[in-house]
């Protein structure tokens, strides 16, 4: 069956890639330009000099969006003149009328994915190709149609302006918070996409999602070249995140860096798909990673390679949001909506902004000390270097052995959330308030946390518990991600529009994580008395935004690879990822960590499951360290409080409420440099 259904996960994937079926709905309008023009005249004639703004803009809006089966000409007309507020209160009227309905339809969608997809997502039984099926399905793909169908979707256009990423960071500066709700409600309707196309990307989107939680290395089969074996017997890792954070937690471990090389070398193979089939997921042969044979009882059998699997899935990603791209006047290539209207930052502007950094002549200074504390030569792998971060001189063993007796099952992760919030510092009507929207759930994958679509919903923390309880790594995880779900349970409920709902783009959310997940020792109950442990912080950050930093310079060059050869095949990808990879890392790395044309920048599972997400993690470390520089001295639930309830404003004009600053790696660098200098005395 296992087998049986991993076909199906590649079947689905591989039948998807391509355009789909011709929509119904075409992408041209049939408003002329002379029609458009002579009934902004007439509503300006109407209503005067005070609409001019909003007739102008809302007019070209409809008719740029209105299509031959939605009426003539005149019908437009008429509907126009017809449907066209002026009256400021009668304006508010409908916008609180949309917003509630927007609100019951996000919401109750939002519900029926998340139960579709829990068996893809949570422990359970091994899923069976239905659960596929039913997860990938897009229970709001049709929404849209249907609200131009009954025109919904022109009414919204006609009357709510949509302003452009540039209009809302110059102009949402001065606006009031009624004004940065229309402007979001402004945004529902800038295209068309048919719902044929939103639920072929829902299905591939959803395989590639299931194609990495399947992704496991069951450890204890890895042998030396000597036949011995390094990790536990039971010990399973997810790809890629599992493996890195073993080799993260083997600075200090008996035989470390035999670990860690040897977790490099699979690493490797991932990327360049020669990998046996034989041992992922699956715990019945061993393996010799380094000269890359099996052996079955003993005895060496014959290795079939992964068929260029990961590059069939990141292939089928691209074509499913490409086929969007038609309908997206506004964001015309997905590269464009994952920035500009996902992020709200230029892509060109995150790329100067990280290669300025990872160019800094800081990171030699920094990988010096590294190398210092390590007494040795830094190796290519020591880009996940994390002995900044301070453990209290405790081992992982006795943390694991900590984490699990005090959670044997998610439901005791649950029950101890009202604690931790309380010592994080909100009140006890607030902690238990929060924790009640708040579920934990055992995770099929490496963990995530998925808020709720609508106010009194709950917010979903997910991370790995296993049979003995939930082991330290998972806690880690399970600790960030409780960052995600107060975040998103207080940008949910305490935002007061719900159309400003939310963070400016998940690099907030993730910087809210990160500020958690640097806190799990004491939440477990240590104390920190390392009297520098703001230097080590400020280096840790430093450290992990130069990992992360290369590793998105890499998922936006294929991306635009990608753009640039759309008929490319899954081996032309593969060894394109492979080049750009080993291109990124000799101009920023191969001077700092050593060896020249490593691939190991390429090995990220949300560059195949999660498109063009990895530039979050970079500016999420960024934001996370201005936000902590804002917090220190401050009641930290406070200032969570006070920052977040701003809503989803853009992220210039978001930061500057937050911490008085724009966005910028000045505070980090900075600091580094301080830290540097207390640090070498």
């Amino acid at each position: 069956m296992r087998n049986h259904f991993i076909f199906m996960v590649l079947t689905v994937v591989l039948s998807s890639c391509g355009t789909p079926k011709s929509p119904e709905v075409m992408d041209v309008s049939n408003i002329s330009g002379t029609l458009i023009a002579s009934l902004q005249n007439e509503l300006k004639d109407k209503y005067g000099d005070a609409a001019v703004f909003r007739i102008n803009r809302g007019v070209n809006q409809a008719a740029a969006l209105w299509r031959g089966q939605d009426g003539s000409e005149e019908e437009f007309a008429g509907f126009v003149r017809d449907h066209f507020i002026a009256d400021e209160g009668q304006l508010e009227v409908l916008y609180y009328r949309l917003e509630r309905g927007f609100e019951i339809l996000n919401g109750h969608f939002h519900q029926m994915d998340v139960k579709l997809k829990e068996p893809l997502h949570l422990e359970g039984p091994a899923p069976e190709p239905i659960d596929l099926l039913l997860g990938a399905y897009n229970p709001s793909a049709h929404l849209t149609d249907d609200f131009f169908d009954n025109r919904i979707a022109f009414l919204t256009a006609l009357n709510f302006p949509y302003y452009s990423l540039q209009e809302k960071t110059e102009l949402g500066v001065g606006w009031s918070r009624k004004e940065w709700a229309y402007a979001r409600m402004g945004d529902q309707f800038t295209s068309r996409v048919p719902a044929s196309v939103k639920q072929n990307a829902s299905r591939v989107l959803t395989a590639a999602d299931n194609y990495i939680s399947e992704y496991n290395i069951f450890m204890g089969k890895l042998l030396t070249e000597e036949g011995a074996t390094l990790f536990p017997e039971e010990m399973k890792l997810i790809s890629h995140w599992g493996l890195r954070d073993e080799l993260k937690s083997n600075y200090a471990a008996v035989n470390g860096l035999d670990k860690q090389q040897m977790i490099y070398q699979v690493m490797k193979r991932i990327i360049d798909q020669s990998i046996p089939l034989q041992v992922i997921n699956k715990n019945t042969t061993d393996w010799k990673p380094y000269s890359n044979t099996i052996y079955s009882g003993g005895n060496e059998v014959a290795a079939t390679s992964e068929p260029d699997t990961r590059y069939e899935v990141l292939l089928a990603n691209f074509h499913a949001m490409r086929a969007v791209d038609t309908y997206s006047p506004h964001y015309p290539t997905y590269i464009s909506r994952a920035f500009e209207e996902g992020m709200e930052i230029p892509q060109e502007d995150v790329e100067r902004l990280f290669t300025e950094f990872v160019s800094s002549a800081l990171v030699k200074d920094v990988a010096a000390f590294i190398s210092s504390r390590l007494g040795r030569p830094l190796e290519p792998f020591d880009i996940w270097y994390n002995g900044f971060k301070a453990a209290g001189g405790i081992s992982e063993d006795r943390l694991t052995e900590i984490t699990r007796n005090r959670y044997p099952d998610a439901e005791a992760v649950r029950q101890d959330l009202p604690r931790i919030l309380k010592q994080l510092g909100w009140s006890d009507n607030d902690a238990s308030r929060i924790s009640a929207l708040i579920t934990v759930d055992a995770s099929r994958g490496a963990g995530h946390a998925w808020g709720a679509g609508m106010r009194n919903d709950v917010a979903h923390l997910r991370t790995r518990v296993g049979a003995e309880g939930m082991d330290y790594k998972g806690y880690n995880i399970a600790v960030h991600e409780l960052g995600h779900c107060v975040e998103q349970t207080i940008t949910m409920n305490d935002v007061d529009y719900y159309m400003l709902n939310g963070v400016p783009n998940t690099a907030f959310t993730e910087a809210t994580a990160f500020l958690f997940q640097k806190r799990d020792l004491e939440l477990l109950g240590f104390s920190d008395p390392d009297v520098n442990k703001e230097h080590m912080m400020a280096l840790d950050n430093f450290w992990a935004c130069y990992e992360i930093m290369g590793v998105s310079l890499v998922d936006m060059k294929v991306w635009k690879w990608l753009y640039d050869h759309p008929d490319a095949t899954a081996k032309q990808l593969k060894d394109k990822v492979i080049s750009i990879a080993k291109d990124v890392w000799n101009n920023y790395y191969a001077g700092i960590l050593g060896a020249k044309d490593e691939t190991i920048l390429a090995i990220y599972s949300h560059m195949i499951d999660n498109p063009l997400y990895l530039s979050n993690y970079p500016m999420g470390h960024i934001i996370d360290f201005q936000i902590e520089q804002q917090v220190k001295g401050k009641p930290l639930a406070a200032e969570i409080n006070r920052m977040y309830t701003q809503g989803r404003l853009v992220p210039q004009v978001w930061m500057l409420g937050a911490v008085g600053k724009n966005i910028s790696i000045q505070p980090t660098q900075e600091a580094t440099r301080a830290a540097l200098q207390a640090l070498s005395h």
